[in-house]
């Protein structure tokens, strides 16, 4: 993406080349919008973070008295995100999709946090920008139900950085009901008054984001994204509080590593996730259209979600699972995406209610078919990765987290390291 600057410094090379020959000189506005449709020709936004939308439940809401007489009233809401790809121009999405009212966002900024870290109340304030909406309005008000886009903003990121957003609503959102992602193992912080401009917040922190839900880049149209569809496993459970460690952010350092730069990760899941019916957040079947279809610039699609149904499950759910998923690809394809399907992994020991002969065998024959149906493009086999080989109904000692059902930071590298990258180059 050329900056201003640089557009303005082609178009007077531009326009000297002009008046060197005999046609018709161009005028720098001509020039600026050539140059400009060129660039749009050449680039596309994808998405380099997601964080699915869900309505927060009432315990994870912000802290008192972040919670009272309006949802962060004349507050400052600072949180940090972990880019996957990276890009000189981004833009940044705000949803309202579960609110109960309308969220009115008075003031935002986007900074690089204090040390490029997650979870930190300060910002390098040298990197601090304003952020704009529908052509350069301060504030928005996003209606219930729906989003809004910040105004594309010339703000260089990193592959693998972070990037920290501050909100400030001077009225605050109306009612309990409010749209976040409680599980975002990432330090957020909050402050009373209008502080998006400030070198650090010292106000309350909580481990939930709020309202912001994904970050575009402006890159080549070589450039796409893998939307990851999954569960708790996938949301980070059992990884390191702002360590970025959950097994998506880990496959992002190994695509890196071995120069698959232009593949940006999308991390979909939320914990308690179902496919078919309950749990917490929308069903699969109810935000698969939103959260994969919908993701800018995906090209690879994954679904490694089902043991909370298997989990919760008196049985019989396998052959439904079974017709989820061909619905899924079926329109996944239909859209011209890359279909990838990843086994379920153990969930038997001490003290884990979801462990019995009946559902491991429901999870036995899920694993099966995903792995020999030929129903997805691709497969990849988490439960050989990390199952105990000689107790595969339990993950193995060294990755268990401690529950029997989540794996630890090491389980997460092992899934990371035996993703596929090859589907990348197809």
């Amino acid at each position: 993406m050329w900056s201003t600057g640089v557009l303005r410094s082609v178009a007077a090379s531009v326009l000297l080349l002009s008046s060197w020959s005999h046609a018709t000189p161009l005028s720098t506005n001509n020039v600026l919008d050539l140059l400009a449709s060129r660039q749009a020709e050449d680039n596309k936004w994808v998405a380099t973070w997601t964080s699915m939308p869900q309505l927060v439940e009432s315990n994870n809401m912000p802290p008192s008295p972040f919670s009272s007489g309006g949802v962060f009233r004349d507050a400052t809401l600072r949180q940090t995100l972990h880019m996957s790809i990276g890009a000189p121009r981004i833009r940044i999405q705000i949803s309202n999709t579960f609110g109960g009212s309308d969220l009115p966002i008075t003031a935002a900024t986007i900074a690089l946090p204090t040390g490029g870290k997650a979870g930190v109340a300060g910002i390098d304030t040298s990197t601090l920008k304003p952020l704009t909406f529908n052509n350069g309005a301060e504030s928005v008000r996003i209606p219930r139900g729906q989003v809004v886009y910040s105004d594309p903003i010339d703000f260089k990121i990193n592959p693998q950085s972070m990037i920290t957003v501050s909100l400030y609503s001077q009225a605050g959102q109306s009612g309990s009901s409010i749209t976040g992602h409680p599980g975002s193992r990432t330090t957020s912080w909050m402050q009373a008054g209008n502080r998006v401009k400030e070198a650090t917040l010292s106000g309350s922190s909580t481990k939930h984001w709020y309202f912001v839900s994904a970050v575009e880049a402006w890159v080549p149209k070589n450039h796409s994204a893998l939307v990851i569809l999954g569960d708790s496993i996938t949301d980070g459970r059992g990884s390191t509080d702002d360590g970025n460690n959950r097994w998506p952010d880990l496959l992002i350092a190994r695509m890196q590593k071995n120069g698959i730069n232009h593949v940006g990760v999308c991390n979909q899941a939320a914990g308690g996730n179902t496919v078919l019916s309950g749990g917490l957040g929308p069903p699969l079947m109810q935000r698969y259209k939103r959260d994969a279809l919908q993701t800018a610039g995906v090209k690879y699609v994954m679904l490694f979600i089902g043991v909370n149904d298997i989990g919760n499950s008196g049985g019989g759910v396998t052959s439904q699972l079974q017709n989820a998923f061909r619905t899924v690809v079926a329109d996944c394809k239909a859209a011209g995406l890359v279909t990838i399907g990843g086994t379920v992994t153990a969930f038997t020991g001490s003290g884990q209610s979801y462990g019995t002969p009946a559902r491991e065998q429901q999870r036995q024959q899920l694993n099966q078919w995903i792995l020999t149906s030929g129903t997805f493009d691709y497969t990849v086999d988490f439960a050989k990765a990390i199952d105990n080989p000689s107790r595969k109904d339990q993950l193995a000692s060294q990755y268990d987290g401690g529950d029997h059902l989540h794996p630890n930071v090491a389980g997460f590298q092992a899934m990371a390291d035996v993703f596929p990258l090859d589907i990348f180059s197809k």
